[in-house]
């Protein structure tokens, strides 16, 4: 079978995006191991939110997104020089506005925890306290990844995607050292060698994110030497296609900005329930992100370059082709595992995480509910990069108030009642709202109608075979199999069940 060029890329993608979230899962394993669901690591949670929040805007998300479709456009009609000089002018900007907002973030670090409209309003003093100190602390990465992030947009624009997606490995690899080495009291033993031990407790987890985030910028400093980069300095904010970058950062900035905003929600919702509910939404929404990342970050990723050609050189048709085969993809694909995976998942849980029964079954729900908002997570991939693609940040950052308003509404209904699980359901009721939101908006801006044909109808079949057969298995199974078996085989069963329906819009994904 033959792949394209974006499938290809797409392919590659998933399987770096794949190994990264594997070890993602492994260190969250050993964490769990090691905290459990206690308030030190609901700290260490919520003390990861407002770096994490500096980087999604600068950096992460807001410049780099916005950044891609001119870099590609000056790229293909200027040549590799004007887009090395256009990249060191966005990037020296950005480690200074990252430097004086991480520096601001370290003076206000104690009335943003402790607000009642803070991060972390129902914590204890002493957890506040350690919030403070491991914030301040992330904030080093936090400017480490100013650069590191816009050299990843740089390498995408020339599309080279193979550095981007071994970073956040090598990022892994650091917060690993830091939760192996750095943090426990007792080294690990592996066979007859016993590992270091530093005994920083969750400091250490901080220590580990920092030699990850220095790990993920050198990584990809080859890239830049193979495509001739050459920094220049200054800033030059008068320059065309600089201008350009700003004019559509500046609303995709407000749009990460909103985007994190609804994390900060989330966890100063949890910060007022019972300890191990900021934890279990953390962890819960990694699970999630595994096969969103996969599907929907893979091919949104490979998509944005092609996309911002297309739209550069007026191929109107295929744009839409492309954004069409996506879309339907994306629907046949993540319905089927959504199914599976919320149904499936607790055995493995049980395995992997030492929560207890209670912190078992809190965890299992949580991500059950998160698993629901798995299409539009995806979806929203397709959209909000379609736009930006098109140099249209506007409507994403409309979308995304929309979402913060409705997240902050449905989440006061839903926390109480139905605790961390409200909150994942919040989580994945707005998100998929947004992203029909997305597409109705992008279908009128098409030169057709976005077609979803007949595949619909099979792929609602196949999620409801995958769901009966994973539920099947497991019931079957309950009493007479080890944890593993439990685990992987009603899961595997599950998948198998819906291949058959939507084997179709597979073959699509080799043509995108």
């Amino acid at each position: 079978m033959k792949l394209s060029r974006l499938s290809k890329i797409s392919l590659l993608l998933a399987v770096f995006f794949l190994t990264d979230k594997l070890l993602a899962i492994l260190r969250q394993v050993l964490i769990a191991r090691q905290f459990g669901l206690s308030r030190e690591l609901d700290a260490f949670n919520v003390a990861n939110n407002v770096p994490d929040l500096l980087f999604a805007l600068i950096s992460g998300g807001a410049l780099a997104m916005a950044f891609i479709p001119v870099l590609s456009e000056v790229l293909t009609k200027s040549g590799r020089e004007p887009t090395w000089q256009l990249f060191s002018r966005i990037a020296n900007l950005a480690f200074i506005v990252t430097s004086g907002l991480a520096l601001l973030v370290a003076v206000f670090a104690t009335p943003m925890v402790r607000s009642q409209i803070g991060i972390a309003p129902g914590f204890t003093s002493t957890q506040q306290d350690l919030v403070i100190r491991l914030m301040r602390l992330n904030l080093i990465a936090t400017i480490i990844f100013s650069i590191s992030g816009l050299i990843m947009a740089g390498l995408q624009a020339n599309q080279h995607f193979f550095l981007p997606a071994l970073a956040p490995i090598f990022y892994n690899f650091g917060q690993i050292f830091g939760v192996v080495i750095l943090s426990p009291a007792k080294g690990y033993s592996i066979g007859p060698v016993t590992l270091p031990a530093f005994n920083l407790g969750v400091t250490g987890l901080v220590y580990g994110v920092i030699i990850g985030a220095s790990l993920h910028l050198l990584i990809q400093i080859p890239g830049l030497i193979k495509y001739h980069f050459r920094w220049s300095p200054g800033l030059a904010l008068k320059d065309p296609e600089v201008k350009k970058v700003l004019r559509l950062m500046g609303p995709r900035l407000l749009t990460m900005f909103l985007i994190q905003l609804t994390f900060l929600i989330r966890d100063n919702l949890a910060s007022r329930l019972a300890a191990g509910a900021v934890t279990s939404l953390t962890y819960g929404y990694m699970l999630q992100q595994v096969p969103e990342t996969l599907i929907g970050t893979a091919i949104g990723t490979a998509l944005l370059p092609t996309l911002s050609e297309h739209f550069a050189v007026e191929q109107k048709e295929a744009f839409q082709q492309t954004i069409q085969r996506a879309v339907q993809v994306m629907i046949a694909v993540t319905l089927p595992i959504a199914a599976v995976l919320a149904i499936g998942l607790r055995p493995l849980l049980t395995l992997a995480f030492n929560f207890g029964q209670a912190g078992t079954t809190l965890l299992a729900w949580v991500t059950a509910a998160f698993m629901l908002g798995l299409l539009g997570q995806c979806l929203k991939e397709i959209g909000a990069r379609s736009f930006l693609a098109r140099q249209n940040a506007w409507v994403p950052l409309i979308t995304a108030s929309i979402n913060v308003v409705l997240y902050v509404s449905i989440g006061a209904l839903l926390y109480r009642p139905l605790g961390a699980p409200g909150i994942a359901l919040t989580d994945s009721l707005v998100f998929t709202i947004e992203a029909v939101i997305l597409l109705i908006l992008l279908d009128r801006k098409m030169v057709s109608p976005i077609q979803l044909g007949s595949g619909i109808w099979r792929t609602l079949l196949a999620t409801i075979s995958a769901g009966l057969v994973t539920w099947g298995v497991l019931s079957l199974l309950s009493t007479r199999a080890s944890a593993l078996i439990y685990g992987t085989v009603p899961m595997i069963l599950g998948f198998l069940a819906c291949l058959p329906w939507i084997w179709k819009e597979l073959k699509t994904l080799t043509q995108l």
